[in-house]
């Protein structure tokens, strides 16, 4: 959690100082369901994003190094520097990618499962998705093919109340985790997604079930983002009031897990810090990673996409 806490921190400030072209999301005071969830997963299992999904790559064991180089557009980023903070993949570690179109990558976790069904293999696939792609139709077109074929997949749902700036409330009709029920799915809210334990709890049970040939789950996760829906966007109304901020604030899930560890006598203070030392370090040492590596080279731009045909000189 610390790592994406920080590593969202430091992307915040490059974009700010010009090293990142464009905006990120952030996963700020989401890290708990980004971590809960994936350490429920098993090696080999897979994952795709969204567009805040730095933290689920960090979440799943990427290297932090290649990720901010990616972010930077540099060569030695996870999609070369071709993806940006958009598009992150990590084949290593199970992350099939992520994009900015809410709700394209859910169908390619089903596609997964599908692959892991067919191969008889354990694997399980999980997708997650915000509050507002809750109501695209990709999602439900998916959910019915898991559920029809039974395939070993879990259906995420980050609802942080908000998709940018409209409530969820106002665009939703019912609760998000009842409609899992209209695919014969088992569906289950997890009302406290600042507490990375009851997040594990729930993915977890989710994914043994899928792991016994039992199909897909749908896990709605109550959390709250505390920075804007993306770095040095301006909105000129405030949509958000001080009161439900400094709620949500207040349940900061690195503080309430750090205070948890203390209090059950499995890390003192001292630990505590110094693991929050090494974690600063780590992230310094990813940005400059990512400064100093190089760009692509222009003789790549054609490489590593559908096709490898198209030849420089002829585009040139």
């Amino acid at each position: 959690m610390l790592r994406i806490r920080l590593f969202d921190e430091r992307a915040s400030k490059m974009v700010k100082r010009g090293y990142i072209p464009g905006t990120v999301h952030t996963s700020i005071g989401q890290e708990a369901q980004v971590v809960g969830a994936c350490m429920a997963l098993a090696k080999g299992d897979h994952m795709t994003g969204n567009h805040r999904s730095h933290g689920h790559p960090i979440g799943m064991g990427s290297p932090l190094g290649p990720l901010m180089a990616e972010l930077v557009g540099k060569a030695t980023g996870v999609c070369k520097g071709k993806g940006g903070s958009l598009h992150l993949a990590d084949y290593e570690v199970g992350s099939l990618g992520e994009s900015g179109i809410t709700g394209s990558s859910i169908p390619i976790a089903v596609g997964a499962s599908l692959s892991a069904q067919v191969l008889g293999e354990k694997r399980v696939a999980i997708t997650f998705f915000g509050d507002g792609t809750a109501n695209q139709g990709v999602l439900y077109e998916s959910m019915n093919l898991a559920s029809a074929y039974k395939l070993p997949v879990i259906f995420l749902c980050e609802n942080n109340f908000y998709a940018l700036s409209t409530p969820s409330h106002t665009v939703t009709g019912g609760r998000i985790v009842d409609r899992a029920s209209g695919f014969g799915m088992p569906g289950v809210r997890v009302e406290n997604g600042q507490d990375v334990i009851a997040v594990y709890n729930a993915v977890r049970e989710a994914a043994d079930r899928a792991r016994r040939g039992e199909g897909p789950s749908l896990v709605e996760v109550m959390t709250y983002r505390f920075r804007e829906h993306s770095e040095g966007l301006r909105i000129n109304v405030d949509y958000r009031n001080a009161e439900e901020k400094a709620l949500w604030t207040s349940r900061d899930p690195i503080i309430l897990f750090r205070d948890l560890l203390i209090e059950k006598g499995i890390a003192t203070a001292d630990e505590m810090d110094a693991i929050d030392a090494e974690i600063e370090q780590e992230v310094e040492d990813c940005a400059t990673f990512a400064l100093e590596s190089p760009d692509p080279d222009v003789s790549v731009a054609f490489e590593h996409l559908y096709t490898d045909d198209y030849k420089l000189e002829n585009v040139l």
